[in-house]
């Protein structure tokens, strides 16, 4: 297999603390998404998409999207689970995994797509749209912050995707001026936690 990787990338670093977390080593290469490699033909039969990251399967076969890679790789190394290992506590984590996705993650992405400088000139950017993000964003965190309280990790008292993908979150908002405020102290708690093990620089 070969992990078609972007080193700067949220969604790849997903991908690669999860492969950390798990003790698994898989190939990558390094896609100059900068210098357009992920517009070419030979990337776009992988992903018609021209994301990252993109799984490529020993069969010659790919998956994208980061949250289907993991689930494909929890499924080929079961343990440790960061996924669920019951029925109830994969859809609990699922639910918490979906929610940082939808209400952190993809805010603070249209953030960074409307805002940073590595999309100026290449989309039409939305002052408007980052600036809704980002509040969006924020209060998401206020409301995680509260959550929180009554907890150690996001689904849970266990580290599990939802983490990963808050966490991820969390790092590219600092590129955009979306650090955690520092009255959220839960929320703080959590993601000095998360930054301190050893998985969080994969």
């Amino acid at each position: 297999m070969i992990l078609h990787d972007l080193r700067a990338g949220m969604h790849p670093r997903r991908v690669r603390i999860f492969m950390a977390e798990k003790g698994i080593a898989i190939d990558r290469c390094e896609v100059d998404a900068t210098g357009g490699a992920n517009a070419l033909p030979d990337f776009l039969r992988l992903n018609p998409l021209g994301k990252l990251p993109v799984l490529e399967l020993d069969d010659g076969s790919a998956i994208a999207e980061s949250l289907a890679i993991c689930r494909y790789l929890e499924a080929m190394q079961p343990l440790p689970s960061l996924m669920g290992r019951s029925s109830q506590a994969s859809a609990h984590i699922e639910m918490w995994t979906l929610r940082m996705d939808h209400e952190l993650s993809h805010p603070i992405a249209l953030a960074f797509l409307h805002s940073g400088d590595f999309y100026r000139g290449r989309i039409e950017q939305v002052p408007e749209v980052a600036s809704w993000a980002r509040s969006h964003a924020l209060q998401t965190m206020t409301w995680l912050d509260g959550e929180l309280a009554g907890r150690s990790h996001i689904a849970g008292e266990d580290y599990t995707m939802a983490d990963i993908v808050a966490q991820c979150a969390c790092v590219l908002g600092k590129a955009v001026g979306l650090r955690i405020p520092p009255e959220m102290t839960h929320l703080s708690r959590w993601f000095a936690q998360v930054s301190a093990r050893p998985t969080a620089r994969a």
